[in-house]
């Protein structure tokens, strides 16, 4: 008589999904997607300007996941994330994973000038320091991120979701483009999936947020363009770049990113600018003044999140999502 094969045991009570202020939408959509309610905590301010956070229900033996893009006001949204883990751990939570669905001063990853903080290590090491276990993590900046941090850490991309949506476009006349020489791996792998050719944009950075348009490496001349960044920030890069193509004789130009931080003039430069379309997930909540901007698509990536999240709480594989 064959043997019984063993019952596996969770090595958890249960999970929980918090979340701070950043972004409380996405939080509460991926807790949708999982089916289970977003954990109570209450955020908020001294007069001074302290945070002042509380964790409201018991989470002793739980499986944690804080839900918290760093975004603007970056410093603030980096606290409520490090007190929050800070909380849980002390409540006795069995594992914390800082689910990171935007890593703020990711592109200060290196030392390129004399006297200079590599901010990226830092945060990573005061995320750490605070308790979290592990860290889920979507589109850092430079993958190499990932070894900033001593734990477990899950990289995913928006990819699968951008490409669903423009799968329509696929053909003979896309070209997928990378902005920078720093995002051709990126871009490339996009243009894999969706079967396109592949051109690059040399482009030299003057100063902080300010980019001139050097060359255009490939052939645009009568192809549809999509441009294939990690976030937009100002959006001058971006413009520029719809305009160097166009001027090379590309058809039209459209633009996908993960993370619309859409600072000072961004919203309303690409509005006036020649891009048919800017689509970005929501990862970071969209400015009000984006709301109305009609070139502006906004994707979730909650239901892509919430399957990291049941992967990493079941001790599965998170490797699927990556197809």
């Amino acid at each position: 008589m064959a043997a019984p094969k063993p019952v596996r045991t969770m090595r958890f009570n249960h999970f929980k999904v918090f979340t701070g202020n950043a972004n409380p939408a996405l939080a509460s959509e991926i807790c949708y997607e999982l089916g289970c309610p977003l954990g109570a905590a209450n955020v908020r301010s001294f007069s001074d300007g302290e945070v002042h956070l509380q964790v409201q229900e018991n989470v002793r033996g739980a499986d944690c996941f804080v839900v918290q893009p760093t975004c603007n006001p970056v410093d603030r949204h980096l606290m409520e994330l490090l007190l929050m883990i800070d909380a849980l751990k002390r409540a006795s939570a069995e594992r914390i994973t800082a689910v990171l669905p935007y890593y703020g001063y990711a592109r200060q990853d290196r030392k390129d000038r004399p006297r200079m903080p590599i901010s990226a290590r830092l945060v990573a090491s005061v995320i750490e320091r605070a308790g979290a276990d592990r860290i889920l993590a979507l589109d850092l900046h430079a993958a190499q991120i990932q070894g900033f941090f001593d734990v477990p850490v899950d990289h995913l991309f928006a990819a699968p979701v951008m490409v669903d949506y423009f799968d329509e476009l696929k053909g003979e006349n896309l070209t997928v483009v990378s902005p920078d020489a720093g995002g051709v791996e990126r871009a490339r792998a996009f243009g894999k999936r969706l079967g396109s050719p592949l051109a690059i944009i040399d482009k030299r950075r003057s100063d902080v947020n300010v980019a001139e348009v050097m060359h255009i490496i490939g052939d645009v001349a009568d192809q549809d363009c999509l441009i294939v960044d990690d976030l937009i920030d100002t959006g001058g890069t971006l413009v520029k770049a719809a305009e160097a193509l166009l001027e090379q004789g590309a058809k039209s130009v459209r633009a996908c990113a993960t993370h619309a931080v859409l600072s000072g003039p961004a919203v309303e430069r690409i509005e006036n600018s020649q891009l048919e379309e800017v689509v970005v997930t929501n990862s970071i909540p969209l400015a009000e003044v984006a709301d109305n901007c009609t070139r502006i698509k906004q994707l979730s990536v909650a239901p892509l999140l919430a399957k990291a999240i049941q992967s990493i709480h079941e001790d599965g594989s998170v490797s699927t999502l990556f197809v």
